[in-house]
């Protein structure tokens, strides 16, 4: 199985890299989680840009066996749409695969029921939907402009459940390469679609549906091919590394499985700095002064 990385430097020069407390650390999570998801996947692989590639390879000289720079075709998209690059590195793939993020950090091989599920994410994330959640955002500005969504969106709408999933992708892949794809490409046409744009134009600031049209969209896409007797993905499912959101943020069963996830504020706190300086100045010193150099030229 490949282990893909994924960047995008535009959504990173627009702000979102202030999530991590310093350049520092984030130059140091790159080298952390590349360094411990070969140990078990040699094959790596980062999706990225030219401007990406400058950074990840030319300055930090971060030793992927197989670079792409695929991601220039985004390069007039808003960057606030920050999960395309996500999604465009899943279209890609042609084989089992698992997209890990930058702060995930994979101490063990996935379990042989994770990884050789036709779908497996970080767990699953469960919401109350309400009259004014992304969904119903999102279907107002389509349905005023005439335009269509996907009908796995409208699968999932029509069960009128109090409550939707999402799925957590921290890391996700699978098997089924060609359902992955094919949901990677919905997402994508649903984004990025000409007679989608006045719609999306008529929401203002994106930041808070990459969620949706990435991680609510898989969701939909699981539940309507699994049992639809004329699809080509019928019997598609999904395993988690984690049941719940709680298994996942619980020390204990993330030490089980080998697995850490610096999710949302862990990212920027002292303490998590500190023990990845700590971790990463032991074990390879000679990255660590490299990432002190470019953090401070940058």
């Amino acid at each position: 199985m490949r282990a893909v990385w994924s960047y995008w430097s535009r959504p990173m020069e627009a702000g979102r890299s202030s999530s991590w407390g310093q350049p520092l650390h984030h130059f140091l999570a790159w080298g952390l989680s590349l360094c411990a998801a070969r140990k078990h996947y040699p094959e790596t692989v980062l999706i990225t840009d030219h401007k990406g590639k400058k950074l990840l390879i030319d300055k930090l000289g971060l030793p992927f066996t197989d670079v792409c720079t695929e991601l220039d075709r985004l390069q007039d998209i808003d960057p606030a749409w920050w999960s395309l690059g996500k999604l465009t590195a899943y279209a890609m793939q042609d084989q089992p695969f698992l997209h890990l993020d930058t702060d995930v950090f994979l101490w063990k091989p996935l379990a042989p029921q994770v990884a050789e599920a036709p779908v497996f994410a970080q767990c699953p994330e469960i919401h109350s939907y309400g009259l004014d959640c992304h969904q119903s955002e999102i279907e107002r500005a389509f349905a005023a402009h005439g335009c269509t969504l996907p009908r796995e969106w409208e699968w999932e709408r029509s069960q009128e459940n109090a409550h939707f999933r999402e799925e957590n992708c921290g890391i996700v892949g699978g098997s089924n390469v060609a359902f992955l794809r094919y949901f990677a490409e919905t997402a994508l046409d649903m984004v990025l679609s000409p007679g989608n744009s006045l719609a999306w134009s008529s929401l203002g600031v994106k930041v808070g549906y990459n969620m949706i049209v990435e991680q609510y969209l898989l969701s939909a896409c699981i539940g309507f091919h699994r049992f639809h007797p004329g699809s080509p993905y019928r019997g598609v499912r999904v395993k988690y590394l984690f049941t719940s959101w709680g298994d996942g943020h619980d020390p204990n069963c993330a030490a089980r499985v080998g697995y850490t996830h610096l999710m949302g504020g862990a990212k920027s706190h002292p303490a998590v700095g500190k023990r990845l300086e700590d971790r990463m100045r032991r074990e390879d010193p000679t990255y660590y002064r490299l990432c002190e150099r470019v953090a401070q030229s940058s």
